[in-house]
């Protein structure tokens, strides 16, 4: 049996997780990480992206984040986002919505100020449309 470590996601709105897991792995600034019981204490920002807990029963919690901070020390893992959302409960038609929005700002380069906030939530929405493509693989198998 795995040793557990507490993961705690917490959004501005609210607590997303408390509770015990075995593994996390997020998209750091740096790169893919992935996290167990020991690992070394750790501070880093996280790019918009999912973020995936394995439960000790071996079953998978996937979140949406829209970038945040993580913070890893000897018993807990803390992940500070803007935004935290279930995989589940992310709205598909919405994603795609604001990734054709995005999409169109791009093409019409208005200012530098707009091209890099749609460029921002081109991103965005493309991290939310990949939290439903692996929340559908997790449901499948």
């Amino acid at each position: 049996m795995a040793i557990t470590i507490h993961l705690d996601i917490v959004s501005a709105q609210a607590s997303i997780y408390s509770g015990s897991v075995n593994e996390v792995y997020a998209t750091a600034s740096e790169g893919e990480v992935g996290l167990l019981h020991g690992h070394a204490q750790l501070l880093t920002t996280l790019k918009p992206g999912n973020v995936r807990a394995v439960l000790p029963n071996g079953e998978q919690e996937v979140f949406y984040i829209s970038g945040g901070i993580l913070e890893v020390q000897p018993e807990v893992i803390t992940i500070l986002a803007d935004t935290a959302v279930r995989a589940e409960d992310l709205d598909e038609a919405e994603a795609l919505e604001a990734k054709r929005r995005a999409e169109q700002a791009i093409k019409e380069k208005t200012s530098k100020i707009e091209y890099t906030k749609a460029i921002s939530a081109l991103a965005e929405a493309a991290a939310q449309l990949e939290a439903i493509r692996k929340l559908r693989k997790k449901i499948a198998t």
